[in-house]
């Protein structure tokens, strides 16, 4: 198994651009481009996304929108582009292999219970996907590739951290209603309530090993260290030593029913305690507070970006 399973071989991006629609405020454009490292699924091999343009101007920073779990969680994507292209800011919505226009039957039919191969599987193309996007990015005259920020929600917040952690040239992040630390006795809790409980003694075994590997990481870099468990390399807290003194906004729910409050302070301790933000909501009801968000992630951007 490779250390860092998130590289990939050169390839000239080959995005296909077709113009949906087209108004004073924005382009916007239906995307799809072949992915770097195919999978036996030959849905997961073409990567599915949307580009939005703003009218005005050239040379715009661009910011990468990562959904979450399954189809709904593209909505607020869909606002925020929007917002962002009248604020000068040009937006890419990646569909992950876990939107339905990209998951094959075999996968739908056993969702969540996949093999822990199929889970890491899903995290390497995702990750791979938004790399690939940045790479099309970096060759686009229209954008400045000096300004590409990441932006993840819920299981888009986790890919989008391990990007960025793996990535440079994502220059900024933020991540909404995620977390880290998967071995923390939280995500235990939590787990208990879809019945993926393991037994205690093999719980505290894993997070010894993992605070031991994160030290190890942290003191030898991610690819000279050999991780006791797969999953390892599938933690967001992995990548925190790499997300260090780097611009990071972090925005979650109080009341998150799916994210442990006590994983995210994990996380966001590791990063150096970037800005944080708690909304008074759940993990669904975080979007109520739509308007907030929106102004908060877009002056995050522009000061970030020296707009």
């Amino acid at each position: 198994m490779p250390i860092n399973p998130y590289e990939y071989p050169p390839v000239e991006p080959r995005f296909n651009l077709r113009l949906k629609e087209k108004n004073s405020r924005w382009c916007h454009y239906a995307v799809d481009f072949p992915i770097a490292k195919p999978t036996g699924h030959k849905e997961h091999n073409t990567a599915l996304g949307e580009y939005f343009q703003p009218a005005a101007g050239n040379h715009w920073p661009l910011a990468i929108l990562v959904h979450g779990w399954g189809d709904r969680s593209v909505k607020p994507c869909w606002l925020l582009a929007k917002d962002f292209a009248r604020r000068g800011i040009a937006s890419f919505i990646l569909c992950l292999v876990f939107h339905s226009s990209r998951m094959p039957e075999v996968i739908k039919r056993r969702l969540p219970a996949l093999t822990a191969d199929e889970w890491f599987e899903g995290y390497q193309t995702s990750v791979t996907d938004v790399r690939q996007v940045v790479d099309w990015a970096s060759s686009q005259p229209e954008i400045d590739k000096g300004k590409i920020a990441v932006i993840g929600i819920s299981f888009g917040g986790f890919i989008s951290a391990i990007a960025m952690g793996v990535d440079r040239r994502l220059k900024a992040g933020v991540f909404l209603v995620a977390g880290g630390n998967y071995e923390n006795p939280a995500w235990a809790k939590k787990r208990r309530h879809s019945r993926q409980e393991i037994r205690e003694v093999e719980h505290h075994q894993a997070q010894n090993d993992y605070t031991d590997y994160l030290a190890e990481v942290a003191k030898r870099g991610l690819e000279n260290v050999n991780p006791a468990k797969k999953s390892f390399l599938t933690d967001p807290m992995t990548f925190a030593t790499y997300l260090q003194q780097r611009p990071i906004l972090i925005l979650n729910a109080l009341w998150d029913e799916y994210i442990p409050k006590q994983a995210v302070l994990d996380f966001w301790e590791a990063c150096g305690k970037p800005a944080i933000t708690w909304f008074p909501a759940t993990h669904i009801t975080i979007w109520l507070w739509y308007p907030f968000i929106s102004w908060k992630i877009s002056r995050f951007l522009r000061s970030t970006f020296g707009m």
